[in-house]
């Protein structure tokens, strides 16, 4: 009888001792840090500057509580909220933020858990974005401040968010964008501008073709202008040279050149479509070398002091 109360009692110690170590007995992650809590007040902070060192650690049994937060960068989503910019200009703006627990004791004390924390950060965040958006214009919110701007928000929630214990490590706004009641209005708007500086850019352009095209024809006719006065310059130059041959040629030796110009009236004169009649006297001074080769007339007077070619006339 006493050995099987000594072998329960010896049981019940056993299993006993086993539950007390395994209620002992913590492990804190390496992506962990943990608060260990005395009856509701905090005793240690382990894991959280790299001092502790992640592993296994002891606490008193049924008398300290451990309280385990994440290390690593947590999420905050941001609902979509429609912002009134300095320009009066209404924007949906869709924003997300990075965070991470530096200080898990004052994270316990004025937040407790990662969902009232998520809560009050997104009242930070959304209060910081109306405040920094309102005094920004569309322009600079959707393209040449938006870095800056950005930058200024997450500095602003940083500031609030440090008797969190948390810090904002990335804050971005994915998407700004008009609401849906104004992107027509303002594709129109969009669309009337476009037009105007194309139609700006037309007109322009026909006057640069226009003046060109008048540049293009005074050119052409100076340059005509000058060409027939070069051309009419040079016709009697060559008329006034031949005219000069012609008398020197003329001066030189006048019976030669008075035959010469005989046989030239008579080819024009006499060539013809085969139907040349000539209507002049056969005794014409025009005919004087068919009847003597000297060129003599035929009553035997002198020759005339004058180009023969140039006596008589022909009818075709």
């Amino acid at each position: 009888m006493n050995g099987q109360v000594i072998r329960t009692g010896s049981a019940i110690l056993a299993a006993a001792i086993a539950v007390a170590l395994y209620a002992s007995v913590f492990t804190v992650g390496q992506m962990q840090q943990a608060l260990v809590l005395q009856f509701g007040r905090v005793r240690a902070v382990l894991n959280q500057t790299g001092t502790d060192k992640p592993g296994l650690y002891f606490k008193i049994p049924f008398m300290e509580n451990i309280v385990l937060f994440d290390k690593r960068v947590l999420d905050l989503d941001l609902p979509v909220q429609t912002l009134l910019t300095a320009d009066r200009q209404n924007l949906e703006v869709d924003a997300f933020a990075r965070y991470r627990i530096f200080d898990p004791l004052k994270f316990y004390q004025s937040a407790n858990n990662i969902p009232r924390a998520n809560t009050l950060l997104a009242s930070f965040t959304n209060s910081a974005l109306r405040n920094v958006l309102a005094r920004s214009t569309r322009d600079a919110i959707v393209r040449t401040g938006r870095a800056a701007l950005m930058n200024e928000i997450q500095d602003d929630v940083n500031r609030q968010a440090k008797d969190l214990g948390v810090q904002i490590v990335d804050l971005r706004m994915t998407r700004v964008d008009l609401p849906a009641a104004n992107s027509n209005a303002v594709y129109e708007r969009m669309k009337t501008e476009r037009n105007r500086e194309a139609t700006d850019i037309r007109a322009t352009g026909n006057q640069l073709s226009a003046t060109i095209k008048a540049k293009a024809d005074r050119d052409v006719t100076v340059i005509l202008s000058e060409a027939n006065q070069t051309s009419e310059t040079l016709r009697g130059q060559g008329e006034a040279d031949r005219n000069r041959i012609l008398a020197e040629a003329y001066g030189k030796d006048a019976d030669f050149f008075s035959f010469y110009r005989s046989m030239q009236a008579y080819e024009t004169g006499l060539k013809g479509s085969g139907e040349t009649r000539l209507v002049i006297s056969p005794n014409s001074d025009f005919f004087r070398y068919f009847g003597d080769p000297q060129g003599r007339s035929p009553n035997g007077a002198p020759r005339a002091a004058r180009d023969p070619g140039a006596t008589g006339s022909t009818a075709r």
